[in-house]
C-alpha cells in the first residue's frame, strides 16, 4: 500500500514536490541534481510508510508499537530524575516522532507532551487518544507555562517534549539562526521555559533502523539552563538535529514550508531595532 501512494504522490498527482526539491537544493547546495532527486525519491517512500505507520498506530497491540522503538539509554534520563531534574525534551520532525509516545513505559518521568491543538476536532481527537494511549499526559501549548508552573511549584518531576523545529509565525519571531545553510526563524519556548524553572534539556535521537523500526537515544543539552548564554541552548538543537539530517536526509519533513519567512522581509516590516551577535555569525533581534 505505502509503495502504491509513493506512486501517487511523487508521479502523478505531486505533492509538494517543488518546494521538497527546492528544500534540497537549498540545503544542499554542494549536492548534484542527481542526488537532490534521489533524496527526495527517497524522502517520498519513507514519508508514505510514516503516514500508514502512524495511521494503524492506534489499532496495534501494545506489545507490537513497542517492538517497534526501543529507547537506547532510559537509564539516560532515570539519572536526571534521580537527581532531582525536570527535563525539556527537544527534537524535531524526523523519523517516525508519533512513537515516541511509548515513553511512559520506559521512564520514571511523569511525560507531557506539548502540542498544538488541530482545527479538526475529530482527528484531534484522534491524535490525542494515540499519543496519550501509554500514559502521557497532553499539554495545549497555550497552557504550557501554567502547567509547568503548577509542576515546578508541586515538585512533580515530569518530562515535556516539543517538536521544535516548527516555523514561528512572522510576527512572533525572536530569534534567527543558521540552519541547513539558510537563514532560519526558531521557537524560543524551550530554552525560556528551561531557564524560567531550571529544567535540564535533553535531545531526543530518534533514528530508523529499518523499515518500520526505530531506535531513540538520549542526549544532554543542558543540565544547568540558567547559567548558559542566551540562545546556547536552542542553537545546540539545532546544530544536533543538522547533524543528525546530514547523516540520513531522506528522513526529515521536507514537505514543511521551514523556510517561508524570508530574513530581510521581516526586517522590512517590523523594523531592525537592536541586533546583536550570537556567535557563528548568528543575527539574534532584542
Amino acid at each position: 500500500m505505502s509503495g502504491f501512494i509513493f506512486y501517487l504522490i511523487y508521479y502523478i498527482i505531486p505533492y509538494r514536490k517543488r518546494l521538497v526539491l527546492k528544500n534540497l537544493r537549498n540545503s544542499f547546495p554542494d549536492w548534484e541534481e542527481k542526488e537532490i532527486k534521489k533524496t527526495a525519491r527517497e524522502f517520498y517512500r519513507f514519508l508514505c510508510d510514516v503516514f500508514l505507520e502512524s495511521s494503524i498506530l492506534p489499532f496495534l497491540k501494545e506489545e507490537e508499537v513497542m517492538a517497534r522503538f526501543r529507547y537506547k539509554n532510559p537509564e539516560f534520563l532515570d539519572g536526571l530524575y534521580d537527581r532531582g531534574k525536570s527535563v525539556i525534551l527537544v527534537f524535531g520532525h524526523y523519523a517516525n516522532w508519533e512513537l515516541s509516545s511509548t515513553m511512559p513505559r520506559y521512564v520514571k518521568h511523569k511525560i507531557t507532551p506539548v502540542y498544538k491543538a488541530l482545527h479538526n476536532v475529530y482527528f484531534d481527537r484522534m491524535f490525542i487518544r494515540a499519543r496519550s494511549r501509554f500514559g502521557a499526559e497532553m499539554i495545549e501549548v497555550e497552557k504550557s507555562l501554567r502547567t509547568l508552573s503548577e509542576f515546578a511549584k508541586s515538585e512533580v518531576l515530569h518530562a515535556s517534549y516539543f517538536i521544535a523545529d516548527q516555523r514561528p509565525l512572522m510576527k512572533n519571531i525572536q530569534y534567527w539562526t543558521t540552519f541547513l545553510h539558510q537563514d532560519t526563524p526558531v521557537m524560543l519556548g524551550p530554552e525560556k521555559l528551561a531557564k524560567k524553572f531550571d529544567f535540564a534539556v535533553v535531545f531526543l535521537k530518534i533514528n530508523r533502523v529499518r523499515r518500520g523500526f526505530y531506535e531513540c537515544e538520549f542526549s544532554l543539552i543542558s543540565d544547568d539552563a540558567r547559567n548558559t548564554k542566551e540562545y546556547e541552548i536552542t542553537d545546540k538543537f539545532f546544530s544536533l538535529l543538522e547533524k543528525q539530517i546530514t547523516e540520513a536526509p531522506a528522513y526529515w519533513l521536507w514537505t514543511h514550508n521551514r523556510w517561508k519567512h524570508n530574513k530581510e522581509e521581516y526586517f522590512r516590516r517590523y523594523g531592525h531595532r537592536e541586533e546583536i551577535k550570537a556567535g557563528s555569525g548568528k543575527t539574534a533581534r532584542v
